[in-house]
């Protein structure tokens, strides 16, 4: 019984020889196979007794293949814009055809190309899964679940055009431009607030080129009028160049003994009196004769509250330094506020209220506040600038104020989303697109003395382009450019994880489905949860040795020799047991 079990020993020895020297054959004919994983042998002894008292019996040896799937692969420099390896952890979803029921396999083979009808395919024929981006750039709520992907199909994109949505101005307006004074067009309530800028010559102007949702070319126009605050009392008309030396008997219509009061109501300072008192023989809280004494006066009667100044043109300004505060000015005796050229509507004038951080803030005629305030109420009174949004046909589509600090810095704080800007809803360019609502972001303005300045300018939206290529980015996002300079993202690649790499099923060399042993599969972006990063324009090759494998074949070589030396023997002493008589 032992030479014959000896001579079954020899055989699964040759037979387990033979099988090490066709995986080390596999691996040695797999060495330039971009993604292929080697595998190797392990040899376990199959004992037929295990006591040592009892007769020996030989047994035999069996061999596993074991996949070294988890070793990484060096990684190779290709000229093309869709090949991609990974490196760290994780492997490219793919299926063999998009026939419904095919099964997900997992690759390591990224030299992906686009086939005939635009699908991205590897070089073993296997079609690329992935998540879809959608058009704000978020991938699907479901994105853990392999139900989630689709084919990575670029076929339909030949061209982009990509509307305006969001565009960026960097200018410095000239904090010495000569402001302009508000019209009331009579728009607003009674007693009116002051209303929109007549229509005049802009103190700056410039162009901003948008893309509509057909791919073209529109020009927004941004004016822009350095203008007295909205809280401005009441500025002078009346023809005459005031200075602080002027005396009010030039002023048609003042009479010696015209009296007016301004109080602050919402303080509760005041009311006060001034009175033109030409002989300086005058009971009232305040007489004055110069623009100058009565400029003094309501600055020293009201000090951090009210104040009064000559303007760049010569006209007498009185504003509310407090933008919450209501004042109130009254004729008394005669008609002063009046000669002055400031409008009275029935017996007083009152500054409109405007409160903090209101961006819907109608002053009139749909005149708004842009955007959010950090504190109206202390906002720079000669900051103030109003823009106006023009259409390229020359009408108006938005129009506003907004105010800069004492360091010529944009009062102004971000609203929820983070962005300080303009918005022009709904623009209907008139040439059938679909109506077009953009953010100016305006963050970056700024105004300092000096010349008008547009530092940068900057939009999104593209016309028309022709694709020019798929490329891949370290993220796994399958990019789409175009000849316009614009690129889109289409789809996002997973990198499908798994507890144990080497527990994967082999269905060809280069790709894998799922088993017991591997565990379920986890979809991670790359970068995160462990998966490594998709390297783009490279290749992960063969994590084959040479020498190693010539090593181990040469000791495969020896051991099949060996186990065939036991037969011989074995045969040998079976010849001689026969020839006993």
């Amino acid at each position: 019984m032992g030479l014959f079990g000896s001579l079954f020993t020899g055989v699964s020895a040759l037979f387990a020889q033979s099988q090490n020297t066709a995986i080390i054959s596999n691996n040695i004919a797999n060495v330039n196979t971009m993604g292929f994983k080697r595998s190797e042998a392990a040899f376990n002894s199959l004992v037929t007794t295990e006591s040592r008292l009892a007769r020996y019996s030989p047994g035999t040896v069996s061999i596993n293949r074991i996949q070294r799937v988890d070793a990484q692969g060096s990684i190779q420099q290709t000229s093309s814009g869709t090949d991609g390896s990974i490196a760290g952890n994780g492997f490219f979803p793919v299926k063999r055809s998009t026939d419904f029921g095919q099964p997900y396999l997992y690759t390591r083979a990224g030299q992906f190309s686009e086939d005939a009808e635009g699908l991205l395919r590897n070089a073993s024929g296997f079609v690329l899964y992935a998540w879809p981006i959608d058009a704000d750039g978020n991938l699907p709520a479901n994105q853990g679940d392999l139900t989630s992907l689709v084919q990575a199909d670029v076929a339909f994109l030949g061209g982009l055009t990509r509307p305006t949505t969001s565009a960026e101005l960097a200018i410095n307006l000239n904090a010495n431009q000569t402001r302009t004074t508000y019209t009331d067009l009579g728009a607003g309530p009674s007693p009116a607030p002051q209303g929109v800028l007549a229509d005049g010559a802009a103190h700056f102007t410039r162009g901003l080129t948008v893309f509509d949702s057909l791919g073209g070319g529109q020009t927004l126009t941004l004016e822009f009028h350095h203008v007295y605050p909205p809280t401005v009392v009441s500025i002078s008309g009346t023809g005459v160049i005031l200075d602080r030396d002027t005396d009010l008997a030039l002023v048609p219509g003042i009479a010696d003994g015209d009296v007016f009061t301004i109080d602050n109501t919402t303080s509760g300072t005041g009311p006060f009196t001034f009175e033109y008192d030409n002989n300086a023989a005058d009971t009232s809280d305040f007489p004055f004769q110069t623009i100058g004494e009565l400029i003094d006066a309501i600055n020293g009667a009201f000090p951090d509250e009210i104040e009064a100044r000559i303007n760049d043109g010569g006209d007498l300004v009185i504003e509310s330094v407090n933008r919450a505060d209501t004042i109130s000015l009254t004729n008394t005796t005669g008609t002063p506020l009046t000669d002055l050229g400031m409008s009275a509507i029935g017996a007083a004038l009152v500054a409109p209220n405007l409160p903090p951080g209101n961006t819907d803030t109608v002053l009139s005629n749909s005149e708004e506040i842009f955007p959010d305030f950090q504190d109206l109420t202390t906002a720079n009174t000669q900051g103030w600038w109003q823009i106006v949004v023009r259409h390229p046909n020359g009408s108006e589509i938005t129009r506003g104020l907004v105010n800069y600090n004492g360091d010529g810095s944009l009062n102004a704080t971000a609203d929820g989303d983070g962005n300080t800007d303009i918005q022009t809803p709904d623009i209907n360019w008139g040439n059938g697109s679909d109506p077009q609502t953009i953010g100016v972001d305006i963050s970056r303005f700024s105004q300092f003395s000096g010349n008008f300045d547009v530092i940068f300018s900057d939009q999104n939206g593209a016309e028309l382009g022709l694709r020019t290529g798929i490329e891949l980015t370290r993220e796994g996002i399958v990019v789409a450019r175009f000849s316009n300079g614009a690129s889109a993202d289409l789809y996002k690649i997973p990198l499908i994880t798994f507890a144990n790499e080497n527990g994967l099923t082999e269905v060809s060399g280069t790709a894998y489905s799922e088993s017991e042993e591997s565990g379920e599969e986890n979809l991670r972006e790359a970068g995160t949860g462990g998966a490594g990063f998709v390297e783009p324009s490279t290749l992960e090759a063969s994590n084959v040795d040479l020498a190693d494998e010539f090593a181990r074949l040469i000791i495969s070589q020896r051991a099949f020799g060996a186990a065939t030396k036991v037969i011989t023997t074995v045969d040998q002493m079976t010849e001689d047991l026969l020839r006993l008589r």
